[in-house]
């Protein structure tokens, strides 16, 4: 969906387009960064 967003941008110079895809980066970026807390969450967790 970037490819796409960034494609139609640089076609049109739309600023909507562009942040819509800067937009899709940045929940891309968290829901990424939500995942590996959870995974060292899990890791760090006591075992006694």
């Amino acid at each position: 969906m970037l490819d796409f967003s960034w494609k139609i941008f640089s076609m049109t110079g739309n600023l909507d387009t562009y942040l819509l895809m800067k937009e899709l980066e940045r929940e891309s970026d968290d829901q990424f960064g939500q995942e590996d807390t959870e995974e060292s969450e899990a890791f760090d967790a006591p075992t006694h």
